[in-house]
């Protein structure tokens, strides 16, 4: 691969020049590298699981990007050379993380984080027999990272159950076991 600096010729030409090389442009600058052509091997399973993933989030980035306003969310956090899709897919790729969770009083408070944004944050009270007494979404603080819900009791040996979900959909759940 080279990178072609200050050559007039070079700036205004890309695509391929027969099967040896291919002439593109990324970011500002013109790039000149060998013509790859497809792979002769059979894909690995972890291969085919990483393209599963891809098309998942670029199915994602598409129907989402046509909303104007997640649109300029997203491109708000790309960087140069990067737009509002390629930050989409990248959201796509990660779940959020529930970083803590605590009792104060009858509140529940939920710390999650995500590298973009946590939509919403599901909370259930669960007794130790199994049966789920309450469930509800929590309210987003004003720190933007804690999330509170108000629960009506606290059974002894219960769990709590916090389900954080993101923008894409992405899930993750974690439990806080009662004493």
């Amino acid at each position: 691969m080279a990178i072609i600096k200050d050559n007039v010729l070079f700036q205004l030409i890309s695509g391929s020049l027969g099967n040896q090389i291919t002439i593109y442009q990324r970011n500002g600058q013109t790039i000149v590298a060998k013509k790859r052509g497809r792979s002769k091997k059979k894909p690995t399973r972890k291969q085919l699981d990483a393209r599963m993933m891809m098309a998942e989030a670029a199915a994602y980035a598409k129907t989402i990007l046509k909303d104007p306003e997640i649109k300029a969310y997203y491109q708000s956090l790309a960087g140069p050379g990067q737009n509002a899709y390629n930050m989409a897919i990248k959201d796509a790729y990660k779940a959020p993380e529930v970083q803590n969770i605590a009792v104060v009083d009858t509140t529940v408070v939920v710390t999650a984080k995500d590298e973009f944004r946590v939509a919403e944050v599901e909370v259930r009270v669960v007794d130790s027999a199994g049966v789920i007494l309450e469930r509800g979404k929590a309210v987003l603080g004003r720190n933007g990272v804690d999330w509170y819900y108000k629960v009506g009791s606290l059974p002894a040996g219960g769990v709590i159950c916090v389900l954080a979900v993101d923008l894409p959909g992405n899930e993750t759940l974690r439990e806080f076991r009662l004493e």
